[in-house]
């Protein structure tokens, strides 16, 4: 495995690798992750079994995504290979200085990457995986019919699939698509924008675990207040450099079930009662 490893490194590098420390992080499911560095090169090398393949060719090109069209720091991607058993992926190390966070360039930077409209519809060229679930992509022309088919539709039909059913999916379907803006506009999204995956470098905004796809920009804003709702800071320079439209409140509950009903599905417990609450509030 590791010779493996160091050769796809040494390859990508054109010059010699092996690497001589090597530790192990905390992982995700399958995923196993390692930190291993030389007295020159310091690397995460994801590895999970020869089905994810897909998976971290995917996150490579989303990564490639944000790089080109963001000012976030993003780590790249050094190599992606492959042995018998195993397929692993090899990122670059950005080191954490949390010491100086910088939340007011982070919501410059998000309000700027919304800010671009380079693309004229909403989805994405290939599905993209978030927390080890594949998010289908497909393009649409409409924001409200791509939210509410690929994001809520999707997850209450992996669920259903479980046997769990909160409500009938074709009615709510139909009823998210009514709630949703018709005139957005597609950003690109980072799409698992929270607290967890924003860190610091030398006071340099970073982010990781990438899920993009081109949506209504409130899907990113939504998300930051879900789960660790980010400074106020971050959110005064967002809407000093792109302020959102109105209406937003009321639009927030919805774009944040989709990461309620992602949760359900890896984890179950009270995920469920908190979308059931959810899809209450929604329909009254």
């Amino acid at each position: 495995m590791w010779n493996a490893v160091n050769q796809q490194i040494s390859e990508a590098l054109h010059q010699p690798f092996t690497l001589s420390y090597k530790e192990q992080l905390r992982g995700c499911g399958n995923e196993k992750r390692f930190y291993i560095a030389n007295d020159e090169h310091r690397y995460i090398v994801k590895v999970d079994l020869l089905s994810a393949l897909e998976r971290f060719e995917s996150e490579s090109k989303v990564r490639d995504l944000l790089i080109r069209d963001s000012d976030f720091l993003v780590a790249d991607t050094v190599t992606i290979g492959t042995t018998l058993e195993f397929c692993f992926m090899v990122l670059e190390v950005i080191p954490k200085q949390n010491e100086q966070e910088n939340w007011h360039e982070c919501g410059v930077l998000l309000a700027k990457m919304h800010n671009r409209f380079e693309q004229k519809m909403f989805g994405l060229e290939q599905d993209s995986y978030i927390h080890h679930l594949i998010q289908p992509n497909q393009w649409h022309k409409k924001w409200e019919t791509f939210f509410a088919e690929e994001r809520i539709g999707w997850q209450l039909q992996l669920l259903k699939e479980k046997g769990i059913e909160f409500v009938d999916i074709d009615d709510f379907v139909i009823t998210i698509k009514s709630l949703l803006p018709h005139h957005s506009k597609p950003s690109l999204l980072h799409g698992n924008f929270w607290k967890g995956n924003i860190y610091f470098s030398g006071g340099k905004p970073c982010v990781d675990n990438p899920a993009c796809y081109y949506g209504d920009r409130e899907v990113d804003l939504a998300m930051s207040e879900l789960f660790a709702p980010l400074p106020e800071s971050f959110s005064e320079a967002y809407q000093g450099v792109f302020e959102l439209p109105s209406g937003y409140e009321l639009r927030r509950p919805i774009y944040q079930l989709y990461p309620l009903l992602l949760h359900a599905n890896l984890y179950a417990g009270d995920y469920l009662n908190q979308v059931q609450k959810r899809v209450n509030e929604i329909l009254k």
